[in-house]
C-alpha cells in the first residue's frame, strides 16, 4: 500500500508521455492584416474562405525559404490582390484559429499576424473570383470577422493607428 503514491505518480508521468506522443501541435499559418486610409477612415481587409465562406484575414501556410513578413505579402496578393508593404518585419500579434478541409476536417492553427499597408489593388491575382473581398471600417470588420480570437488584434491595431495618426 505504501507503493500506491509512487504508482499514481508513475501513472501521471506515463499519461503525460503518451499525450505528448499522440497530440498534434498547432500548425503555423501566416496572416496579413491589410489596411488603408480612405477619406481619413482606417479600413481593414477581410475576405471569405473558399469553402465555408467565413470572413477571415488573409492567411496561409509558411513558405520554404521565405520569412514570415514576405509570406504575408504573398498571401495578401494571392488571396485578395493587395500590393503593399510590410510596416514591420516582426509579427504584430498572433491568435489561435483553425483551417478547414474537405469533409468537415478542421486543424487547429496558430496564426502570426503581419501588418501590411495596401499601396495598390489589382484585379489580376491567383485567387480572383474565388473569394469575396471587402474593405471595412474596423467596427464593421469586428462585426463581420468570424475568427473571434482576431477581434482583440483588430481593436488594438485600430487604437495604435489612431493614436499614431493623432500624434503626427
Amino acid at each position: 500500500m505504501k507503493d500506491l503514491p509512487t504508482l499514481k505518480k508513475k501513472g501521471r508521468q506515463l499519461k503525460r508521455v503518451f499525450k505528448s506522443l499522440f497530440t498534434i501541435p498547432d500548425r503555423l499559418q501566416i496572416g496579413a492584416l491589410c489596411y488603408r486610409w480612405m477619406d481619413d477612415e482606417l479600413q481593414v481587409l477581410l475576405l471569405t474562405t473558399r469553402d465555408t465562406r467565413r470572413w477571415i484575414l488573409p492567411k496561409g501556410w509558411p513558405m520554404m525559404k521565405k520569412k514570415g513578413h514576405r509570406t504575408a505579402l504573398i498571401e495578401a496578393f494571392e488571396e485578395a490582390g493587395v500590393i503593399g508593404r510590410v510596416t514591420d518585419k516582426q509579427p504584430f500579434d498572433s491568435f489561435q484559429s483553425h483551417k478547414g478541409f474537405g469533409g468537415g476536417l478542421k486543424v487547429d492553427t496558430s496564426v502570426l499576424v503581419y501588418v501590411i499597408e495596401a499601396v495598390e489593388m489589382t484585379e489580376n491575382f491567383p485567387e480572383a473570383g474565388e473569394r469575396e473581398i471587402r474593405w471595412l471600417s474596423v467596427g464593421e470588420a469586428l462585426d463581420l470577422i468570424e475568427e473571434d480570437a482576431a477581434k482583440p488584434i483588430l481593436s488594438r491595431f485600430s487604437e495604435e493607428m489612431q493614436a499614431q495618426r493623432a500624434s503626427a
